[in-house]
C-alpha cells in the first residue's frame, strides 16, 4: 500500500498515525516533492473510480489562478484537468491511499483509512 501525503497536512498526519497504530506495511510518497506524472494520476483516478475534478482542491491559490471553477467537467476536459494536477500537485486532494487490492481511497477520515487497511489485508 502507498499513501500520497503532504507532511504539512493534518489529515495526512492522522492517517499515518492510524496506519502506524495498526502496524500497516506502507510506503510514503511525498507527492509535492515526488510529483506524480499524468499517467500516474490517470492510474490513481482509475483505482479511485473518480474524475480529476473530484480530487482537485479548488480552494487552493493555484486553482483560483487557473480559473478551475469555470473549467468544463466532462470527458473533453479530462486531460486538461490531469495536466493541471501534474503541473500543480498541491491541487491534489490528500491523503490518497492505494490499497493492495488494486483500489484506492481519498483517506480524509479514520473510516476511510480503516477501509484501505481492510482492502490491503490478505
Amino acid at each position: 500500500m502507498e499513501i500520497w501525503i503532504n507532511p504539512a497536512c493534518s489529515k495526512c498526519r492522522s492517517a499515518l498515525t492510524l496506519l502506524d497504530a495498526e502496524g500497516a506495511d506502507y510506503t510514503v510518497r511525498r507527492y509535492l516533492e515526488d510529483v506524480p506524472s499524468e499517467d500516474e494520476i490517470r492510474a490513481v483516478l482509475d483505482r479511485l473510480g473518480l474524475e480529476p475534478w473530484d480530487i482537485t482542491r479548488t480552494q487552493e491559490a493555484a486553482a483560483k489562478e487557473l480559473g478551475l471553477r469555470d473549467w468544463a467537467r466532462d470527458e473533453s476536459a479530462r486531460d486538461r484537468w490531469i495536466t493541471a494536477l501534474a503541473e500543480h500537485p498541491k491541487l491534489i486532494q490528500r491523503p490518497i491511499i492505494t490499497a493492495d487490492d488494486g483500489t484506492a481511497l481519498v483517506a480524509r477520515t479514520d473510516e476511510a483509512v480503516q477501509d484501505a487497511l481492510s482492502r490491503s489485508k490478505s
